[in-house]
């Protein structure tokens, strides 16, 4: 599911049943999902000295018009970027996409991140990007590393990082204590820490969500398996502290696999913030000998949910989870889905709905 180099555009109108805005209760409303149209960037289509591959998180700057876009190259291909574009649509169709800017990613030295050639320990997995409209900055995630066998091991702290628009590093994320790299059963799995980002309550909080439940909070998906918790963290941006975390239960694998056995996963890859309580989370699925993904989409409330910050394990806990409703289950589509990385609000459309 890594570096996959051809790109993928899908555009939604999100619109309630009678209007988008519930005025008893200040809450957006969406009723239904309509897809709109989709766009492909051929494969290996290069930039700037760079291949356009393995887009992850995604983010739209209204004022100016144009989407953050970030890779999760590992700086393997080449250096961690992300890129800047236009992706001219209107109100039935994307027309077309534009890249118009790479900026490579610096770490706190000012230097550009290595590869794991170059130093294993400290390269990033770079997964989200979100801009900050208040102060025109931007954070991303990265996903760290654990690497754990008989001859080496590797532990590389997932981070969430602040920048400017120039890539430089400007401040970090405090780290929850659930959230170390840890080379015993506990803390996050490789490769399934920070994939979603989102702002809210106009750029004062920032949520986070892991992609798949820490060691110590149970197994992961599975088939025919409910039991799978992740952590939606809560961060006050002006103090980068975490102030609170939440549990969502993801559902089970969607489909068993071919052969019997083999690898099948379930996780969030991405959230988008609708108000201070209410999220989009992407549920994104995977079975070996499938073609493609099922991605479903969920309207999420953490209204009523239990803040779990000082909870270290959720095994065998009672704990008040956020609560969900399906939106969208793109296997409905009959369209061929791939893997989804990323998801915005992009442009209002004439009738006044949004993208």
């Amino acid at each position: 599911m890594r570096l996959i180099p051809a790109f993928i555009v899908v555009i939604f109108l999100l619109s309630s049943c009678s209007s988008t805005k519930h005025i008893a209760s200040g809450k957006d409303e969406f009723g239904r999902l309509k897809l709109l149209s989709e766009y492909e960037v051929p494969f290996n289509k290069e930039f700037q000295n760079t291949v356009i591959g393995g887009l992850s998180g995604i983010d739209y700057d209204s004022a100016n018009q144009v989407y953050y876009i970030i890779s999760d190259d590992r700086s393997e291909r080449n250096p961690a970027r992300y890129y800047k574009a236009k992706i001219i649509s209107n109100d039935s169709k994307i027309d077309s996409v534009e890249f118009i800017e790479t900026t490579l990613l610096k770490n706190m030295e000012g230097n550009f991140y290595p590869g794991p050639a170059q130093d294993i320990y400290h390269t990033p997995d770079p997964e989200a990007i979100r801009f900050n409209a208040s102060n025109n900055s931007l954070v991303w995630s990265s996903e760290g590393e654990r690497i754990v066998t008989s001859d080496r091991v590797v532990l590389e702290d997932p981070t969430i990082t602040e920048i400017n628009d120039k890539g430089i590093y400007t401040d970090t994320f405090v780290l929850p204590p659930q959230l170390p790299m840890s080379a015993l059963n506990q803390g996050p799995r490789r490769n399934s820490v920070f994939e979603g980002l989102s702002f809210a309550d106009n750029y004062k909080t920032l949520f986070v969500n892991v992609e798949e439940p820490l060691y110590n909070d149970g197994s992961r998906a599975g088939l025919n398996d409910a039991t799978g918790l992740i952590r939606i963290l809560k961060f006050d941006v002006t103090s980068k502290k975490p102030v609170a975390q939440y549990g969502y239960r993801i559902d089970p694998v969607a489909y068993p696999p071919a052969p019997e056995g083999a690898f099948v996963f379930n996780g969030a890859p991405d959230i988008l913030s609708v108000n201070a309580n209410d999220l989009l989370v992407i549920e994104r699925s995977f079975s070996t000998g499938r073609p493609g993904c099922t991605i479903k989409i969920y309207m999420a409330d953490l209204t009523s949910a239990e803040n779990i910050q000082d909870v270290n394990s959720l095994v065998g806990k009672n704990v008040k989870l956020v609560q969900k409703k399906l939106l969208l289950n793109m296997d409905d589509l009959h369209i061929y889905i791939d893997n989804i990385e990323g998801v915005c609000f992009g442009p209002t459309l004439s009738n006044g709905h949004r993208t």
